[in-house]
């Protein structure tokens, strides 16, 4: 599947994007950010660039109303396009197109302290996206219950895991893309 999204939609979407991306703000197309994979393992997470280059891009989430994210990251953010190159993630064997989402390595070490059987999340790899991101505990945590929501929702996945759970989450992934979701900012 990952093979199949890098050549027949990554592979013409970036030069379109880059182009896009290049024009509003100086820096590269992609962005890169370490984060915690299967069995608490750091990799390279892939995205488009939605922001301004930042320094502390390693240690803020975006917030609503963000000034660092740009206009065409407000779109593709808005779309989850930049999650696309994730699927170069997929292709190494880093992450899965369904699984619990990884947290910025700072997150993680700060969320395994505060959030009971967090660290559950690391007996998979993690996905381009999850029932987590589905049930409407994407983006932003901005408050506990949001991280403890999102964990509950991890271990029910892996809990229950099944291709039909996998395949229901894809397609609601695609039709939140289309839609447009509230917490994609």
């Amino acid at each position: 599947m990952s093979l199949f999204v890098i050549i027949f939609i990554v592979s013409w979407l970036t030069p379109l994007l880059g182009i896009f991306i290049k024009l509003e703000s100086k820096g590269p197309v992609f962005f890169k950010q370490k984060r915690n994979g299967l069995d608490y393992k750091e990799f390279y997470c892939y995205k488009f660039r939605s922001m301004t280059p930042s320094l502390t891009a390693d240690l803020h989430q975006a917030t609503k109303g963000d000034a660092r994210v740009t206009k065409v990251g407000r779109i593709i953010r808005k779309t989850s396009m930049d999650e696309l190159p994730q699927f170069i993630n997929v292709l190494k064997g880093d992450m899965s197109v369904v699984g619990p989402r990884p947290h910025m390595v700072s997150h993680t070490h700060m969320y395994a302290e505060k959030i009971d059987k967090f660290m559950v999340r690391h007996f998979v790899k993690p996905g381009i996206t999850g029932l987590a991101q589905v049930s409407g505990y994407r983006g932003e945590v901005e408050t506990d219950s949001d991280i403890i929501n999102r964990v509950k929702c991890d271990i029910f996945y892996l809990e229950n895991w099944s291709i039909i759970l996998d395949l229901k989450i894809v397609f609601k992934t695609v039709f939140n893309a289309v839609r447009g979701e509230e917490k994609a900012y």
